[in-house]
């Protein structure tokens, strides 16, 4: 959803600056740079606002937390320090091989800056690159080992600690009733041009039910919720993940939806946008990577029932962001910025069809589970 933590190959060529609105002489010395310091418009996040400061060998990233997504920046920042801390400890007794990634405090030991206090700071990871497209089984491994141990680092971490940021965020059950919503209400009449994509999804709300019974035998756990690859840094050097970022979403729940998002983000050879739609399916081998490199990753910590539970959750994620491009593109786009007509319809097509080739290559696909 953010891009948090972003390298070099993330920056482009955009010029620097030594002054920017945001980024005021104020919030500069808060976080003990100096006014000679480098601002570079960075990433490629849709939610917050995101910024490289250089200050000779001194890098940081800040960013304007977007408070009508996330109300609450003290929020955000208290529960990246929670997984920072867990993970640091983890890391100091030699079990979590990755980066951590660290909040800036500011001179005075508080975190958050600006007029409104939404700015804050996060050190520069070093020595790694993002990938934006999987173009191959060894960069879905990779991504999915990555989240797997970060998970893993975080399986004894109390995930009622965090403050859930985001209610309801993957409730199933409600995106059916704000798609019915906006089926009564056709807003924008767009009703009768999407009538048979709109059947379909109402007809699969057997799934709610499912969903439901799985996740009343799985604990509770930390999830990322935007298992996207591109918020893994990579080291080409090393052929591996070496750091998990972007931990905004952060929130109590259930790994199949970490693993769901990632087969729903990387498995098509096609965008998430694509015009396309026949082209839009599920890649077996990057499925069965994602697959291998998860259990990798949460080896000896992930019970036989999350285990099992995980093609479900590549079912769910698929259906459930379909809907609600859906019914965003019924209620006129409100939530979801577009760049061209019926946008919205076009992103849920496609993720309607991965959910049919899920259900289509499901046999298959299950093997990945079995013991």
């Amino acid at each position: 959803m953010t891009s948090s933590v972003v390298t070099q190959t993330k920056a482009g060529a955009q010029p620097a600056v030594k002054s920017h609105p945001l980024v005021t002489a104020e919030v500069l010395q808060a976080y003990q740079l100096s006014a000679h310091t480098d601002i570079l418009p960075f990433g490629n996040g849709h939610i917050n606002q995101t910024f490289l400061l250089k200050d000779g060998d001194k890098r940081l990233i800040l960013q304007k937390i977007n408070t009508a997504i996330f109300p609450s920046a003290q929020d955000l920042v208290q529960n990246a320090l929670k997984i920072e801390q867990h993970l640091l400890a983890k890391k100091q007794q030699g079990l979590y091989g990755l980066e951590v990634l660290r909040q800036q405090a500011k001179a005075d030991g508080s975190y958050l800056a600006g007029t409104a206090q939404d700015l804050r700071a996060l050190q520069f990871i070093d020595n790694g690159s993002s990938i934006e497209v999987v173009e191959n089984p060894a960069q879905a491994y990779a991504a999915a080992l990555t989240f797997g141990q970060f998970a893993a680092a975080l399986a004894d971490f109390d995930a009622s600690q965090l403050v859930t940021v985001l209610p309801d965020f993957h409730h199933l059950g409600m995106r059916f009733m704000q798609l019915k919503q906006a089926i009564s209400a056709d807003a924008s009449g767009r009703l009768s041009q999407c009538q048979q994509l709109v059947d379909y999804c109402l007809a699969q709300q057997a799934l709610v039910t499912e969903l439901e019974q799985v996740c009343a035998a799985l604990p509770l756990r930390v999830c990322h919720n935007d298992t996207k690859i591109n918020n893994m840094l990579y080291s080409a050097q090393l052929q591996r993940g070496i750091a998990a970022i972007d931990l905004d979403t952060c929130m109590p729940g259930y790994w199949l939806f970490d693993f769901g998002d990632m087969v729903r983000t990387c498995c098509s050879p096609e965008p998430e946008d694509s015009l396309d739609t026949e082209a839009v399916r599920v890649r077996p081998e990057i499925f069965k990577a994602l697959a291998e490199g998860y259990l990798t990753g949460l080896a000896g910590v992930i019970s036989k029932a999350e285990k099992q539970s995980l093609l479900l959750g590549a079912k769910v994620m698929c259906l459930m962001i379909g809907i609600r491009f859906l019914a965003d593109h019924l209620n006129g786009d409100r939530y979801f910025a577009i760049k061209r007509p019926n946008h919205n319809l076009q992103r849920a097509q496609n993720q309607i069809r991965l959910y049919q080739d899920l259900l289509k290559q499901e046999p298959t696909l299950a093997a990945c589970f079995s013991e």
